[in-house]
């Protein structure tokens, strides 16, 4: 059986030229995907910034109580409603 011949992977000069060329280009011409695997980075954190963002004390108490209630920070549980909605409104045409 004869094995598939792959292509080299060209030296790129930017970081904006890797990028373009991998838009476009056909990456099983590059790699031998039988033969991957699934990668797992149990440390990687996702970029997050720092805002500041004005509430209501009792809309602030409203979501502190039902933090306590599901047992997880109150700021998490901010992200999470934002999560959702955000996607929701997304999803909305």
């Amino acid at each position: 059986m004869k094995t598939k011949q792959f292509r080299t992977i060209p030296k790129f000069k930017t970081l904006a030229e890797e990028q373009k060329f991998w838009d476009t280009a056909d990456t099983s011409l590059y790699f031998d995907f039988s033969k991957m695997h699934r990668a797992r980075f149990p440390n990687l954190k996702l970029s997050t910034q720092t805002i500041s963002l004005r509430l209501s004390k009792g809309l602030l108490e409203d979501v502190k109580i039902a933090a306590n209630r599901r047992d997880v920070p109150y700021q998490s549980l901010i992200k999470i409603y934002l999560d959702r909605a955000v996607r929701a409104d997304l999803q909305t045409p």
